[in-house]
């Protein structure tokens, strides 16, 4: 899987040893610097488990290791929007 700017991602430990516990990843770019074979950097965003972002960040993974994750789902009560008020005179 070769991943593109957008795509959301599941990183866990198959995508390398540092992620113990999988994070949520948006793509900004794949990053062309030189590594060993079989690893890229990737800068993007960490997100939580609402889809926010929490922290931009490079990471370092195997391919091979990637995921695709599904869409996160907002929780929790949605914003509030208020209808304009009419002014009379």
């Amino acid at each position: 899987m070769a991943p593109r700017a957008g795509d959301l991602l599941l990183i866990g430990p198959q995508a390398s040893v540092q992620f113990r516990r999988p994070i949520l990843f948006r793509v900004i770019r794949v990053l062309t610097w030189t590594t060993y074979d079989g690893w890229i950097w990737l800068e993007g965003y960490q997100l939580d488990m609402r889809g926010v972002a929490v922290t931009r960040r490079a990471v370092f993974v195997q391919p091979a290791g990637l995921r695709t994750a599904p869409t996160p789902v907002a929780t929790g009560r949605p914003g509030r929007t208020k209808a304009p008020r009419r002014v009379t005179d």
